[in-house]
């Protein structure tokens, strides 16, 4: 029986924030990432509440080539990928067609992304920073594990991990993975991230980039609001 349905991510958002080491994120000046665009409200959220600085950290799933809703690997903005390799062998898929797949995401989705929410600019300085990485949903966990190898790449003191809502063999995975786990519940048949919300798409583009644009802490726009 699933008992954690959020009306939306802004109540997730204040759900985290509760259980967030908050006086220590302030005291440490930590960083917050966003691993998604539908988690931005809820990263938007923290930071508006805490006043740590935040930006987004983009990658993008490579599915099966004969099943389109089987994600199979993910790429991040590094081109740094992880394989779900169970499912790799599985399916006998040709690992010359997930680089390929990542090649194309990076440079038709990734780039783009990277050029309308940062306005080009490549992440913000990490090394010797406490990041806090921030997801919306994690089923099987491969997003945050391309993320948490891209940060750790960038030689950061410490990876963390936020999400409102964790598969429970994820999160005991994760909890070895990361510097800390911060989850409000971990739930053991995870369905998927939108099934836990009842709103599912809450922003499109154009309202996502004025969420951006309006918080002063949103790192890839504080140049150009410094300039106004």
């Amino acid at each position: 029986m699933v008992s954690v349905i959020f009306e939306s991510r802004l109540e997730a958002a204040e759900k985290i924030f509760e259980i967030l080491p908050i006086k220590q994120m302030q005291d440490e000046d930590w960083i917050l990432l966003s691993l998604s665009l539908n988690s931005v409200l809820i990263v938007d959220y923290i930071s508006r509440k805490s006043g740590l600085d935040y930006d987004i950290l983009f990658s993008e799933p490579i599915f099966a080539p004969n099943n389109p809703a089987c994600m199979i690997a993910i790429v991040s903005e590094n081109e740094e990928i992880i394989m779900h390799d169970a499912l790799v062998e599985s399916f006998g898929i040709n690992l010359d067609f997930i680089y390929g797949e990542a090649k194309r995401k990076y440079e038709e989705s990734i780039l783009k992304n990277i050029y309308k929410y940062r306005k080009g600019a490549s992440l913000p300085l990490l090394t010797g920073r406490n990041v806090l990485l921030v997801d919306d949903g994690c089923e099987s966990g491969i997003r945050a594990l391309v993320s948490l190898k891209t940060v750790i790449a960038e030689h950061v003191k410490s990876a963390s991990f936020a999400v409102p809502i964790i598969a429970q063999n994820t999160a005991s995975m994760l909890d070895n993975e990361t510097d800390g786990l911060f989850c409000f519940s971990r739930i053991a048949n995870f369905v998927n991230t939108d099934f836990y919300y009842k709103k599912e798409n809450e922003f499109n583009q154009d309202e996502i980039l004025k969420i951006l644009e309006s918080n002063k802490h949103y790192i890839s726009f504080q140049k150009s609001q410094g300039d106004e």
